[in-house]
């Protein structure tokens, strides 16, 4: 930080690159190289005394240009293999996956398969038996805590955006030294997740102009008007976005003392980011389950503004 107060930070871009060894070349494109290389080695001292020198080396030039690309290429920032190993893991993964505690090979019984499951002498003769539905998340209590299968647990924390541009030097370097004292102070892993959704503004102007017919004075009535006619131009013209932040506070051990860890570390998170303007809040079990929920397919037209009952909850009542 200069005397002025303006905030001078230097962070690499690369701060996440593997280290390069020799010759530019990371270790997981060197064991690639080596491992082609024994082959072709191999393959040239079994060939090599049988058949003509050209056609020994054309007949490697196909291995050697695959493993060129594998270890050179890359794709959208990953290398090759990565997508190789990805594609392999892919098709060897189920396709039909059923929400049941026992295992469902060919020639085991159904158990806890659902109604809607074809049975496993069934599916076997035209198509394989439904596989075990694993979730990385077992359940979600009504406190917050999140209960994975790696065996940590997890508390979510909902935070909003500061606007650091419109404040001036100082009070943008004691930002940046409060959310630095917020990641010194951290004891445990944590993940911020930064997302963006789709905002359908004609709900919204539709409940302000029903409010409006309300509203005591006309002028109040017409520039609520005005405002549900705004919001619905926004909606034809443009496609507006609203963008939520979510923090992931986790901690391993047992799970009721873990538990209790991770509801410390999410609670001293929203302390620390609410000191320095942001709204935050330690979500509960039905709200953090609203969270799960949109986050796994966030094309649908729900969101998380509103709760969802935990899987032990009973439902009582009903309204539309």
């Amino acid at each position: 930080m200069s005397i002025d107060g303006t905030v001078q930070a230097k962070i690499s871009a690369d701060v996440e690159a593997p280290d390069r060894i020799v010759f530019n070349l990371t270790a997981r494109q060197i064991a690639i190289l080596s491992v082609a290389g024994a082959l072709v080695y191999l393959l040239w001292q079994a060939a090599g005394t049988r058949l003509p020198l050209p056609v020994t080396a054309i007949g490697t030039m196909p291995l050697a240009g695959v493993t060129a690309a594998l270890a050179l290429g890359r794709r959208d920032g990953l290398p090759l293999d990565a997508w190789l190993w990805a594609a392999l893991a892919y098709r060897r993964a189920p396709r039909r996956a059923a929400p049941t505690g026992e295992p469902t090979t060919d020639g085991a019984t159904s158990g806890g398969l659902p109604s809607w499951a074809p049975p496993v002498a069934t599916s076997a003769a035209s198509m394989p038996a439904p596989s075990v539905l694993r979730l990385p998340a077992e359940a979600v209590a009504d406190n917050g805590v999140i209960t994975c299968t790696d065996g940590q647990v997890a508390v979510l924390v909902a935070a909003t955006t500061i606007n650091i541009h419109l404040r001036t030097p100082n009070e943008q370097a004691a930002l940046v030294g409060g959310y630095a004292r917020w990641l010194n102070a951290l004891t445990g892993p944590v993940q911020i997740v930064v997302s963006a959704q789709r905002v359908d503004l004609s709900i919204h102007a539709a409940r302000v102009a029903e409010a409006a017919e309300a509203l005591p004075h006309p002028a109040l009535a017409d520039a609520a008007c005005d405002y549900a006619d705004f919001l619905d131009d926004i909606a034809e013209q443009r496609d507006p976005l609203w963008r939520t932040i979510t923090i992931v506070a986790t901690a391993t051990g047992d799970p009721r003392s873990a538990g209790t860890e991770a509801l410390r570390r999410a609670e001293h998170t929203a302390a620390a980011l609410a000191a320095l303007g942001c709204q935050t809040r330690v979500l509960d079990g039905p709200t953090a389950l609203a969270v799960l929920t949109a986050a796994v397919d966030p094309y649908t037209g729900g969101d998380a503004s509103w709760p969802r009952a935990t899987l032990t909850a009973p439902i009582t009542t009903y309204r539309e």
